[in-house]
């Protein structure tokens, strides 16, 4: 029996006392520490995770029953005798960090005290005979003192180095100037005695308080972090409390990658260069990690690509498929810029390398690349690979912040100048899948951006027209396929749709679009408009495409404009435009959503749908062409996500400012 008296715990009251969680009442807590002590020697981290629902962390709540229970989790976690005091002290660490942040409304009045009076049996704990305590019981430590006390006395190395590196998280939220300067003379005496991983860790530690400080010690990282010598030394003592397995090599890289990006020319000569060496080593793990940091800086950084693109094609040729994976990937975000390499990565159409931890082949993401340059070594079989992940499933997963595959529509509705080689792939798979199929709204889409071109497509989209799953998508590709289309006028009327005014809304708009009655779609859209309260104020954006026909509602649009959301606003505007025929208001409006981006904004939604907007008004002011070229002069990628679409939004918006400043 480990460290508590069972006695003491049954008598606890524990029936008066409040729990965080309603599903874990305070009797459950008295279970599991009655566990846990008559488990003993014998205990495991598993057998703690029932304790740790029952002091509710995560929830910022510390509760009565976390009070009453925090004596005897200090004594377990300080018993030699128990099996899983490092878990324990992890739990100490949770707690205490969760009472420091919590409103403290929600902390129970005699938890400080509690606390207080259990400081002494903590303290204990820095000195451990277990280093996997010790190091755990670093979160505790009160008082940058401490934690200079740990560094002159500890000798483990897997201890020595966390505490290396909490000196600098302390010395950065220190305003003690001699503070400061003892842990840099701590750090400064690392870098010049200590071993090559811990001169690696002194100068994160270093990087906490001085930033550059990492920019200075450059070399040393990349020497250190690229001699394949090392890297078992990484593995064998870089741990960081709260993480139970130690920090590989590729791990390091990246967080030293994190420590530049405020420098992102530094960073980028620091991925740069450890590309080099891992070419020069062999070193297969070392180029995949400097690639990951390559492709997290081109995601923001534009001007990344000068450095990157030929390495990545160089890259194409490696014999590691994690490698040429990324290099692949890099290269296909990078449409156009990647053409040099185009043989290369027709070489690889077929290549069959993967990566354990991203979707796709390397061949996919080659076959990608080279629709993004335009090439049409690409086409064939390619409707066909795009789907071979969906088939018989209808989601994929993958990481928003990843090399990953695009989106099928990503692909394809670029792709309208090759839409007679395409669409008959697309079209076996409508016929084939359509009615149930992962891919049918997905491939409508693609259709309707490619416009009239989809036209021989008519009768696999008109099947769709009975199945609510799909009608309104079939019901767009119909009106942008034109008057190809106006066959299907009739059954576009007659399609069945799930009870939904918007979509009632969106039939007669496209039925007009195909031959039909003008007049009567008017007056249903125009009645819409005019009767609808915000906030959606019913088919402006459709009101619009009717032109001077719609100037009895000029005024309600106009209304909708000012009152609006943004997204509405916008819409007016372009509506009102078309109605009235006179740029303004419309086009001051859209150029509203023009400056916060010059201003260092990133609503690039909005944004995008300005420049749309003035594109059509066809006037922008001077004032908006400064801010524009602002805009266009920045150093960033201009949009919020992570992955792939980062640079897909970022071309469509750099093109659309391209647009508006070729204006008159």
């Amino acid at each position: 029996m480990a460290g508590i008296e069972l006695e003491a715990l049954d008598d606890m009251p524990w029936e008066r006392l409040e729990s965080a969680l309603g599903h874990y009442p305070p009797k459950e807590m008295r279970r599991a520490l009655r566990r846990l002590a008559l488990k003993g020697g014998a205990a495991t981290e598993e057998d703690c995770y029932p304790l740790f629902d029952c002091f509710g962390l995560g929830t910022g709540r510390v509760a009565s029953v976390a009070t009453a229970a925090l004596p005897f989790v200090v004594a377990l976690a300080g018993d030699p005798g128990m099996g899983a005091r490092a878990t324990l002290v992890q739990l100490l660490a949770g707690l205490s960090e969760m009472a420091a942040e919590a409103d403290p409304g929600l902390v129970d009045a005699g938890w400080h005290e509690a606390w207080r009076l259990q400081r002494p049996r903590i303290r204990e704990l820095f000195a451990d005979p277990l280093p996997g305590v010790r190091r755990e019981a670093l979160p505790l430590a009160e008082g940058e003192g401490a934690l200079l006390e740990r560094w002159q006395a500890e000798t483990d190395p897997t201890v020595r180095l966390p505490v290396l590196l909490a000196l600098g998280t302390a010395a950065a939220g220190s305003a003690q100037a001699g503070l400061v300067g003892r842990v840099r003379a701590v750090v400064t005496q690392a870098l010049r005695t200590d071993g090559p991983v811990m001169r690696v860790a002194a100068v994160h530690a270093w990087a906490a308080f001085d930033p550059p400080a990492s920019v200075r010690e450059l070399d040393l990282l990349v020497d250190v972090l690229s001699d394949p010598a090392v890297r078992p030394q990484f593995e064998a003592i870089w741990y960081v409390p709260d993480i139970d397995s130690a920090f590989t090599r590729e791990d390091v890289v990246s967080w030293t990658a994190h420590l530049l990006e405020s420098v992102p020319r530094t960073a980028l000569a620091f991925v740069v260069r450890l590309i080099g060496a891992a070419r020069r080593n062999g070193d297969a793990l070392l180029c995949r990690a400097a690639l990951d940091e390559g492709w997290r800086l081109l995601v923001v950084w534009p001007a990344a690509a000068s450095a990157l693109l030929p390495l990545a094609g160089a890259l194409l040729a490696e014999p590691d498929d994690g490698v040429r994976y990324r290099a692949a990937h890099l290269l296909a975000v990078l449409g156009s810029q990647a053409t040099p390499y185009a043989d290369a990565l027709a070489a690889l159409l077929d290549d069959p390398g993967e990566d354990e931890f991203f979707e796709g082949t390397v061949g996919d993401h080659a076959r990608w690349a080279l629709t993004r340059i335009g090439d049409e070594r690409a086409l064939p079989g390619l409707v066909e690979r795009l789907y071979a992940p969906y088939r018989g499933q209808y989601s994929r997963g993958y990481g928003s912040d990843e090399p990953r595959l695009p989106e099928v529509k990503d692909v394809l509705a670029p792709l309208r100048a090759h839409a007679e080689a395409l669409l008959p792939a697309v079209r076996k798979l409508l016929r084939d899948d359509g009615v149930g199929g992962s891919l049918t709204c997905c491939f409508l889409e693609v259709l309707e951006a490619w416009g009239p071109t989809a036209s021989p497509a008519l009768p696999e989209v008109v099947a769709l027209l009975d199945d609510t799953r799909y009608s309104l998508h079939a019901v767009g590709a119909l009106a942008a396929m034109g008057p190809a289309a106006e066959s299907a006028e009739p059954a576009v009327r007659r399609c069945t749709i799930l009870d939904f005014p918007g979509n009632r809304y969106k039939v007669a708009w496209a039925a007009w679009r195909l031959g039909g009655d003008r007049d009567a779609a008017l007056e249903l859209l125009g009645e819409a408009v005019l009767t609808e309260k915000g906030p959606l104020y019913g088919p402006v954006g459709l009101l619009g495409d009717f032109g001077p026909a719609a100037a009895s509602h000029a005024d309600r649009v106009r209304h909708v404009m000012e009152h609006g959301d943004s997204w509405l606003r916008l819409r007016a505007a372009v509506a009102l435009w078309s109605i009235t025929g006179e740029p303004e208001p419309s086009g001051s409006v859209a150029e509203e959503y023009l400056l916060p981006i010059a201003d260092g904004g990133d609503a690039y939604g909005y944004f995008f749908e300005a420049l749309r907007a003035l594109a059509r008004i066809g006037t922008v002011s001077p004032a908006a062409r400064a801010a524009l070229r602002t805009v266009q002069g920045s150093d960033r990628r201009l949009s919020t996500y992570r992955d792939y679409r980062a640079f897909l939004q970022d071309e469509e918006i750099r093109s659309a400012i391209d647009d508006v400043l070729a204006l008159p």
